[in-house]
């Protein structure tokens, strides 16, 4: 049986046989733990960092804004409460609980809320940088002025 002929198969999709060597350790994280980092005000990020990927735990204050901007990496964003407007490359819909946006990369987008908050998940490949850089620099800031219990971003540590 050559690889093709087992494509689409409970038994090679759930396979227990390595193909390779791991790349890191497992591990949980509790999303609510995360400090969450802000570019603009009421647009919280708390990414967390996997070896190729990242998920970022978006929370969107009502009438906020993430300004139009493109980058590098690829993003899908998937919508779990609220509402939110987006715009992608100049087609604009408002996206509710389960809408999901695919954002290749260098394409224009950014969002924004009306009258309600909106919580949504980005996913980026490869990992977003910026993003990393501001989370890691604004837990350093709150842990240099004292806030006990915070937590910065999740970059992965064991």
């Amino acid at each position: 049986m050559t690889d093709t002929d087992s494509l689409g198969d409970a038994e090679s999709h759930f396979t227990t046989q390595a193909q390779g060597v791991p790349t890191a350790k497992g591990r949980f994280v509790n999303v609510d733990e995360l400090t969450a980092a802000e570019f603009v005000p009421g647009l919280g990020f708390r990414p967390v960092l996997g070896h190729n990927a990242m998920v970022n735990f978006v929370s969107f204050a009502p009438g906020t804004e993430a300004p139009r901007h493109v980058h590098e990496e690829e993003q899908i964003v998937v919508v779990l409460e609220g509402e939110l407007t987006f715009d992608v490359d100049g087609e604009v819909k408002v996206m509710r609980k389960g809408d999901v946006a695919v954002i290749p990369s260098w394409v224009p987008h950014g969002a924004w809320t009306t009258d309600g908050p909106c919580l949504e998940i980005d996913v980026f490949a490869p990992p977003r940088t910026s993003l990393l850089k501001l989370a890691a620099a604004q837990a350093a800031e709150a842990a240099g002025a004292g806030e006990a219990g915070e937590a910065g971003p999740d970059t992965g540590a064991a």
